[in-house]
């Protein structure tokens, strides 16, 4: 199933499909009755800078962008306090603003995504992945427990408490 998908650096030329699928992902923590992401963050500017600074990343289905996120190898501040503590010290990549357009929902897009990420960081030698996500989120805490992340306490980020997530692979 993988085969048909890849996981590739967002380009200038994708910006509005990128916020489209943000803007999605967005909207569907409101149907799901939440509010992780904010009128104001993520938005355009956001995904701008990811893309200026190389971390953004598509998933492509059949040629056609089907989720973005921003995959960082250069640390996360936030990250540095935890109540908790994080199950290694090692260099990790960090995942941010994951997201997925709604025509790819219920295909099991994030588990493959996953394991795509997964690959891509271990050919930058990097075999530790780190990723928040809001206490109402069960779904993507679901999906994080599913592709084998483990719980590691709290941060605080953006002024807010999440749920911290990391793996080891």
């Amino acid at each position: 199933m993988e085969g048909k998908y890849i996981l590739t650096a967002a380009v200038p030329q994708n910006l509005d499909i990128c916020l489209d699928i943000i803007l999605q992902g967005k909207a569907f923590q409101r149907e799901q009755g939440f509010i992780q992401w904010t009128d104001d963050y993520p938005n355009r500017s956001t995904i701008e800078e990811d893309i200026e600074k190389g971390i953004a990343y598509v998933v492509k289905a059949e040629n056609r962008i089907a989720g973005y996120m921003c995959i960082d190898f250069s640390g996360e501040p936030a990250y540095e306090n935890i109540e908790g503590k994080w199950h290694s010290d090692l260099p990790y990549g960090v995942i941010h603003r994951m997201a997925f357009d709604k025509a790819f929902r219920g295909i099991g897009l994030a588990d493959i995504t996953f394991s795509l990420i997964e690959k891509f960081c271990l050919k930058k030698g990097v075999s530790y992945i780190r990723i928040d996500t809001d206490f109402p989120n069960k779904r993507m805490q679901h999906i994080l427990k599913k592709n084998g992340f483990k719980n590691c306490g709290i941060i605080t980020l953006r002024g807010s408490g999440r749920l911290a997530f990391d793996k080891l692979f």
